[in-house]
């Protein structure tokens, strides 16, 4: 029984796995045609995150089975209960991906009215971190799921940033409004991205044992 349990638990890491390389696939996707004002690549950003919604389903299913035919305890009830938190920000991930690729082509219609340089960083941060937050799960490594936890305020501090950026471009004239909105929102979803991989890095830290409780010490009564 135990070993079949085990050959589920891997089937589970592996499907994890599979569903965070298609979530970083599909940011990069989004990336680069932000970058590049590359309509091809933002279709293929789109078309990753119906993949996503599958995998997620799959490793729903999957968690479901190992709940109510195992009935796990203890580190693998944290590990089954991570993976379906994870699951629901990694899709939420690709969604913020297939949306910033909709907007994308939507703005490969006309030269950018700025410099996407802090706008870049900041995709390339929320690139780290969900990246960063996968691996720190897959090796069940609690300092380097700090670290990506730490970064979310780089994301944040970009954010802020960027949003000055957008709003001094609509003050000089109003033919750059609609882009700078546009900009703003894409802004906005990568801040959103770090902040669900800051919760999958949470989790991580969520599968560590509770400490043991110290014993209290009591006089003997005299």
């Amino acid at each position: 029984m135990r070993s079949r349990f085990d050959e589920q638990l891997h089937a589970l890491g592996t499907a994890l796995i599979e569903m965070g390389m298609l979530v970083e696939e599909s940011i990069r996707h989004a990336v680069e045609a932000l970058v590049n004002q590359d309509r091809e690549q933002a279709a293929r950003a789109i078309l990753a995150d119906k993949d996503i919604d599958g995998k997620e389903r799959e490793i729903e299913s999957l968690c479901l089975k190992l709940l109510l035919q195992q009935q796990p305890v203890a580190r693998d009830l944290r590990l089954i209960s991570a993976a379906m938190k994870m699951i629901t920000d990694m899709e939420r991930i690709g969604d913020q991906a297939a949306d910033i690729a909709e907007l994308v082509t939507y703005l490969a219609n006309e030269p950018y009215a700025m410099e996407l340089t802090d706008l870049s960083r900041m995709a390339e941060a929320a690139i780290r971190m969900v990246t960063g937050s996968l691996d720190a799960y897959m090796a069940r490594d609690v300092a380097m799921a700090r670290t990506i936890i730490a970064m979310d305020d780089e994301i944040d501090s970009l954010f802020d940033t960027v949003k000055q950026e957008l709003i001094q471009l609509i003050r000089t004239g109003a033919a750059h409004s609609s882009q700078a909105i546009d900009l703003l929102m894409i802004a906005k979803y990568f801040e959103r991205i770090g902040d669900h991989a800051q919760n999958i890095a949470e989790c991580v830290e969520g599968l560590r044992p509770a400490e043991p409780r110290k014993p209290t010490s009591t006089k003997e009564s005299t």
